[in-house]
This record gives C-alpha cells, sequence and structure tokens, in this order.
C-alpha cells in the first residue's frame, strides 16, 4: 500500500530517542538523584513531546535498570543496596579490567595524551566541586580508553552498569570530598606507558571498585 503524496513520517521514534536519549544521559551521569520520582508528565514537559515517547522512554530505561517501576506505577531512580553495589563493582572489575587489557596494544602516544588531558580536567572539576562534571569526565576517561579495546558489546555492557550507578555516584562524590583528581588513573597512564597489562589489570580494578566499596561499607 502506497503512502499519500503528502504523507508526513511519524515523529514520535524521533522523539521516543531524544528522550530516552536525553534522560539516559542524565541519569549516567548523576544529575538526578537516588530515588527521585519522575513522571510522565513531568519528561514531556522538560523535553516537550507527548505522553508516548516519554512513556516508551521509560519504559526502556526501567528495561536497562536505570529506572525502577513500583507495583503502584511509581517511577524513580533506584535507591541501591549494598549487595548491588558489591554485586555491580564486580562487574566494572571484570569487564573494565578486560576491556583495558584489549585495549593496551592500541595504546599509542595520541590516546595517552588525551587521556592526560582528560585526567587535567577531571582535577578542575574537583576543585569547583562539580560532582556531575566530575562524574561525566570519570567516564570520558574510561570510554576513550575503552574505545581502543574495539570490543563494543563488552562497552556497552560496561555502560550499561554505569547507567545503573550514576545517582548512587552523585551520593559516592559527596561522601568522598575529594579534594584532587582519581589517583589510580595515574597508575592507568603510567602503566600504558609502560606497556605493563599487570600494572594496567591492577590500576583499572583498583579505580572502579575501591569508591563503590567504600559505599557499601
Amino acid at each position: 500500500m502506497q503512502s499519500r503524496p503528502d504523507a508526513r513520517p511519524d515523529p514520535s521514534p524521533a522523539a521516543h530517542e531524544r528522550v530516552y536519549r536525553g534522560l539516559r544521559t542524565r541519569i549516567m551521569y548523576g544529575e538526578i538523584p537516588p530515588g527521585e520520582a519522575l513522571t510522565l508528565r513531568g519528561i514531556g514537559k522538560q523535553y516537550g513531546v507527548s505522553m508516548t515517547p516519554a512513556r516508551e522512554s521509560v519504559r526502556r530505561l526501567v528495561a536497562e535498570g536505570a529506572l525502577t517501576l513500583s507495583a503502584s506505577g511509581r517511577v524513580s531512580t533506584p535507591e541501591i543496596s549494598n549487595d548491588r553495589i558489591e554485586e555491580l563493582a564486580a562487574l566494572r572489575a571484570l569487564l573494565e579490567v578486560e576491556l583495558a587489557s584489549r585495549a593496551l596494544p592500541r595504546a599509542h602516544i595520541a590516546l595517552i595524551d588525551r587521556l592526560q588531558t582528560i585526567n587535567a580536567t577531571i582535577s578542575e572539576v574537583v576543585e569547583r566541586h562539580d560532582a556531575v562534571g566530575y562524574i561525566r569526565t570519570n567516564l570520558e576517561f574510561h570510554r576513550t580508553l575503552y574505545l581502543r579495546a574495539q570490543a563494543p558489546a563488552m562497552l556497552a555492557m560496561a555502560e550499561t552498569v554505569w547507567l545503573q550507578l550514576g545517582p548512587t555516584m552523585r551520593k559516592l562524590y559527596g561522601r568522598l570530598n575529594r579534594k584532587e583528581g582519581p589517583h589510580f588513573h595515574r597508575l592507568i597512564i603510567a602503566a600504558l606507558k609502560a606497556g605493563d597489562e599487570p600494572g594496567l589489570r591492577l590500576a583499572v580494578r583498583s579505580d572502579v571498585t575501591q569508591g563503590l566499596r567504600m559505599l557499601a561499607n
């Protein structure tokens, strides 16, 4: 069946993707605190869309573990238990250590220079006490390294873990009261420069688990 010449594409798929990406980014970077309720009406108003793309975006994020849906229909960012924090920290250690190891053979000087630049930005963000900026640049540091692993399925899994942890990472930042950039990032860069795979694996494992486990204690 042919469409009418004046038929226009349904805008809802594009609207849904825009809302989904926008909400996903906000959650991953800790812009929304843990346990905060969201409404379809509020999401629709924020992004200038109808209830349908707002509902579809929420459904997708619930499936990814970025949002929770209660029996009463309340949608919120998750408040993660200590056991869940331990589980997600273990997943980060498994996935990200392997990604870093696979990236090492392709860790040329341009990558190392880029990581050093990002790390300097992290230090500037810490001085401003910008929690969201810290989470964003910290994840940029890790993503930049892991892209060199050329393992897109594994990186997608790691990003799903980051997404589930976003609000909790915001809470963790406040508890740590950081005054300088992550110590283990410097060890990661040093290991990359030296081609030291055992040192790299240890530095990444320590970096991605230490803070989370402090939050669980």
